[in-house]
């Protein structure tokens, strides 16, 4: 039995196909996914309640040296990386469209144990004694075996910021307006 598609159906089809990509692509670039691939901190402003982290960390020490993605993203695979960053991003994305953002950002707890690899990751180049501050793991912090980096350095990197309302004129790089030039020009 041979099974065959309507052709009255065929344009309409295209159509609403055409239509939904469209739609895809215009969404993309209004919400400038293809820099989320990019290590640029800049990025994590194209939501504008990562302002003042974004500012706090600009002034911090760790400015020169990391990124938000040094920190917040794993490092051990490029899968895992990646995986993390879509599944952390679709989650702030689902958040922030719903509009069920906290005051006070904290990390997820898989987060947490994802900053705490990173710290060790970074500083055990840096420090050789690092390792005699009994900081094994996140994992082992949960059990009471030794304490998590921001125990003793709570203000490291983003300083006494708790939460959205600290800094409401926080100066970030804006990004550039999701309207395209040609449809600017239309509108003048």
């Amino acid at each position: 039995m041979e099974v065959t598609f309507p052709k009255r159906l065929v344009v309409p089809v295209v159509v609403l196909l055409g239509a939904a990509a469209g739609f895809f692509i215009y969404l993309m670039y209004v919400a400038r996914m293809p820099s989320y691939l990019s290590d640029d901190p800049s990025a994590c402003v194209n939501c504008h309640i990562m302002a003042p982290y974004y500012q706090s960390w600009q002034k911090s020490s760790h400015q020169a040296w990391a990124t938000c993605n040094e920190c917040h993203v794993p490092h051990d695979n490029v899968f895992r990386q990646y995986a993390f960053k879509a599944k952390d991003g679709l989650f702030h994305a689902s958040v922030f469209t719903l509009r069920m953002e906290p005051q006070v950002l904290r990390p997820r707890e898989e987060s947490y144990g994802v900053i705490m690899e990173n710290c060790i990751r970074c500083h055990t180049q840096l420090n050789t004694e690092f390792v005699k501050t009994g900081m094994l793991s996140y994992a082992d912090t949960q059990k009471g075996m030794g304490k998590a980096c921001w125990d003793c350095h709570r203000e490291v990197p983003h300083g006494r910021l708790s939460n959205l309302a600290m800094s409401p004129n926080a100066i970030v790089p804006l990004p550039a307006s999701p309207v395209p030039q040609w449809l600017k020009k239309i509108m003048q």
